[in-house]
């Protein structure tokens, strides 16, 4: 059978399918003896270049999906100009494949990541179609009031796009002075446009001081997953992952991954179990 392109190469781990999209506009892509473009369809038998190397394509990657609990100060994407340290810095190395991320967090957002081997599963988390949930905690200066709450809810143009949180939860006062409160909420986004939950917040007039996500989907930042330290989802909420999504991956038992990361576990777990699941 052949399929797209990018969904062939997001497959076998070489990145998401947007990042695939745009290696191929950017001409990086040869099949055969052409450039390739968007909208070509592939097979095994195909011959698939990339940066003029050639595509395992008769290879799969296996899927896995770890949890990174990023700290602030880090960068979200693969290279930076400045020289900054980058999440990907702290990720465990791959036989075959990379790491690819579901979505980023600014470098002054801690919290939640998701990584995975494949690129097409990291596209569907991603894809607006799907509307998982993203929960962060969100420290804001400024007494917010109950007009701010249902402005926030009902949904704020920020560009040409109109956004909302689906939910908000008073957490907390933290601290109060004769100048301005600082108060925590639980907010929950059913996208992850850039900087998005920060923009609503300042259309109402209040700065976000503090950011931190919390879940994605069904996966729970674990409490033993300390800043810069990662833990691998088991094969069961990799599945569960895949099923939210509609997609059809194939699962088989590694052994040597298991004990990787029961030792990663062992070494990071101060109490609690393991990532929860919803």
């Amino acid at each position: 059978m052949d399929e797209k392109l990018q969904k062939f190469l997001a497959n076998r781990g070489y990145g998401s399918r947007r990042q695939v999209e745009q290696w191929i506009s950017d001409g990086r892509v040869r099949l055969n003896n052409s450039v390739a473009k968007i909208g070509d369809r592939v097979s095994i038998n195909d011959s698939i270049f990339l940066d003029n190397k050639k595509v395992r394509s008769r290879e799969l990657v296996e899927t896995h999906i770890i949890v990174y609990n990023k700290p602030e100060g880090l960068i979200s994407t693969t290279k930076d100009t400045r020289g900054r340290p980058l999440v990907f810095d702290n990720l465990p190395p791959l036989k075959r494949g990379k790491w690819i991320s579901v979505g980023r967090l600014d470098i002054n957002t801690s919290g939640l990541m998701l990584f995975t081997t494949n690129g097409e599963l990291a596209n569907r988390l991603m894809h607006p179609k799907y509307s998982i949930d993203r929960k962060y905690l969100v420290r804001v200066y400024g007494k917010v009031e109950k007009k701010n709450i249902e402005a926030l809810k009902k949904g704020i143009l920020i560009g040409d796009e109109y956004s909302r949180f689906k939910n908000i939860e008073y957490k907390n006062e933290v601290l109060k002075d004769q100048v301005r409160l600082n108060n925590w909420f639980q907010v929950t986004l059913g996208s992850g446009k850039n900087r998005e939950v920060r923009s609503l917040w300042e259309s109402q007039g209040f700065e976000v001081s503090r950011l931190k996500r919390i879940s994605y989907g069904p996966v729970i930042l674990p409490s033993f997953v300390r800043p810069g330290n990662y833990s691998y989802l088991s094969e069961k909420e990799v599945a569960q992952l895949a099923n939210l999504v509609n997609l059809n991956i194939a699962l088989r038992n590694d052994l040597t991954l298991q004990k990787k990361s029961q030792r990663n576990e062992r070494r990071l777990r101060s109490k609690g179990s393991k990532v929860k699941v919803k």
